[in-house]
Order: structure tokens, then C-alpha cells, then sequence
């Protein structure tokens, strides 16, 4: 208890700041909200939610956390911005809310937070480091996750670095589907489907659901119109992950996720497998960079900013 004293005192001066309470932890750039990263007992995964512009717009969908003008029901395990998969050892870990009963042939899976490692603010950035055990329903740990984020203080942009390792408890298979894996579900307002404003582009110019979905690309920027701004969030996959450039789960109803895995699913192509197998102790290392700023990938110059992200070490 002295130690997270300790830590609150020293975020709280800092322009990238954390406050933890029993079942969250607030994240504050230059004295205003960004997000919260939720880590209790009732999450059955990590995910931080609202996201919000520089300028206070949320970006992500309230449903199921909160209520909304607008929003649409559907997929109630779309929770802000999360990073799991649906099948590990046909455990699913995607769709795993409590009532759900999940797609894989061994039921739903829980990610549940061991330790909260580091929670340093500062001037221009503030980390978070956890460590998580991925579950199946016996309780059995197929996965540890040991994952660090990097928040920035920026005039404009806010942007989040993700770094996640995955150790493999026991030999495990991510399986090849769509349904993955470094997501984030945004509002209805910048969905393409109507009634929404937005519109996917990718690195390499290819624009619309139709052109991305199940394609593969470095980054891609999902923009639209947001209490009258032109606004966008990018995801960026970092040259060093595996199969990169990954593919794209991304939707016109405004889920938007990199997915190493879905081969078959995106190649419609059933002879082709995506599997991934990790025999006990093996490891893999996933790093994302989620980026949301004002205009679109353009005007952002996401693309000098992402030649940047895949120079970092």
C-alpha cells in the first residue's frame, strides 16, 4: 500500500498521469480523461474504455459499459479497446462474456489480471505495466501475458504503444479465425455503415471495408465526422510482429482489429491455416501503436508517423 501511495503522489504532478482504484486504473494527459483501464474481478479481459480525443471527444462505443445516444447492441464483448483471441486451445477468449458460451469447442476463456507491475506518470509519457493469466474454464493457465503501455502527452494526438508478450503455459495453438485480435470498437458516428461518417483507408491507399477487410497492411486509419470535427484513430503493426504486415478485422459497423490469424477466413481459402502453435515456455511478442488525431491519415501524416513507430526497438 506504501508503494501505490507512493506512485499516485508522484502521477499526480505529472502531465501523463494514473489514479488506481479497486477495479480500474484512470489515465489523465495534461490534467484531462483519457481512458480507464479496467482490471477487476468483473472483467473477464483487461480493456480500456472510453478513449477520447485531445479535445475530449469519446471515441469508442459506450454499450455494454455505459449508456449512449446511438449506440448500436450488437457484440456486447466489443469492451473499448482490448487484446485477446478466439481460439486458444478452441478456447475462446474474444467472445467471453459471461453469458456467452464461446465459439471454440472448449467453451469461453478469462483473462484475469495477476499484478500491476509499473504505473510511472510523467511529463511527456507515463507507462503501465500487468501481468495477466489467460484461463481456461477449469482455470487452467494456457497463457501469461506480460504487457506494457506507453500513454503520450501530445498537443493534438493522443497516442497509446503496446507491448505484449505471450508465454506459453502449456503447449497452445492460436487458432485461424477472424474473430481477433488487437481490437477496438468505435462509435457509431465514425462507423462506414450508415449512419455513420467514417471511412477505412490503408497504408497503401485502398479504401472501404471491401478493400481492407481480410487484407494486409501496416497500418490502418478508420475516419469520420465526430460532433462536427473530422476525426481518426490509426492502428499501426509494428514490423517485428509475426506475419507482419497482419491482416485486417475490421468492419464497417466500426469494429477495427489487426488479426495475424484468420488466414482461411481471410483468404477464403479453407487449404490454407493460419495456426500458430507455441510449445510450453515459448513466448511471442505482439507491439501496436494506436494513434487518435484530429483530420484524416493525411492531414495526421500517419505515414510519417508511422515510419517513426517502425524504428523503435
Amino acid at each position: 500500500m506504501r508503494f501505490a501511495i507512493l506512485v499516485l503522489s508522484v502521477s499526480a504532478c505529472a502531465q501523463v498521469a494514473f489514479k488506481q482504484s479497486p477495479d480500474r486504473i484512470a489515465v489523465t494527459i495534461d490534467g484531462k480523461p483519457f481512458t480507464d483501464f479496467y482490471i477487476g474481478a468483473e472483467a473477464v479481459k483487461p480493456y480500456l474504455h472510453p478513449l477520447r480525443t485531445a479535445d475530449g471527444k469519446q471515441v469508442t462505443r459506450g454499450f455494454p459499459m455505459e449508456t449512449m445516444a446511438g449506440d448500436a447492441k450488437d457484440h456486447p464483448h466489443h469492451r473499448g479497446l482490448w487484446i485477446t483471441h478466439g481460439l486458444v486451445n478452441q478456447v475462446d477468449f474474444w467472445a467471453n462474456e459471461k453469458n456467452q458460451k464461446g465459439a471454440g469447442t472448449a467453451g469461453r476463456g478469462d483473462v484475469v489480471t495477476r499484478r500491476i507491475t509499473k504505473m510511472d506518470g510523467g511529463k511527456k509519457q507515463g507507462v503501465i505495466g500487468a501481468n495477466f493469466d489467460w484461463n481456461n474454464a477449469k482455470g487452467e493457465t494456457l497463457l501469461s501475458e506480460q504487457r506494457t503501455m506507453t500513454f503520450y502527452s501530445h498537443p493534438t494526438d493522443r497516442v497509446i504503444d503496446f507491448d505484449v508478450t505471450l508465454t506459453a503455459a502449456q503447449k497452445v495453438v492460436f487458432g485461424d479465425t477472424k474473430e481477433g485480435m488487437f481490437a477496438v470498437r468505435l462509435r457509431t458516428e465514425l462507423q462506414e455503415k450508415a449512419p455513420g461518417t467514417g471511412k477505412m483507408s490503408t497504408s497503401d491507399g485502398k479504401e472501404t471495408e471491401k478493400a481492407v477487410w481480410g487484407k494486409r497492411a501496416p497500418w490502418v486509419d478508420y475516419a469520420g465526422t465526430l460532433e462536427g470535427a473530422k476525426i481518426g484513430v490509426t492502428i499501426m503493426d509494428h514490423p517485428s510482429n509475426p506475419r507482419h504486415p497482419t491482416y485486417w478485422h475490421s468492419r464497417a459497423y466500426g469494429l477495427f482489429a489487426a488479426n495475424p490469424f484468420g488466414v482461411h477466413d481471410f483468404e477464403n481459402d479453407k487449404s490454407k491455416n493460419g495456426d500458430m502453435t507455441l510449445e510450453k515456455g515459448q513466448q511471442v511478442r505482439f507491439r501496436y501503436r494506436v494513434v487518435f488525431h484530429p483530420g484524416d491519415a493525411a492531414s495526421a501524416k500517419i505515414a510519417d508517423q508511422y515510419s517513426k513507430f517502425a524504428k523503435t526497438k
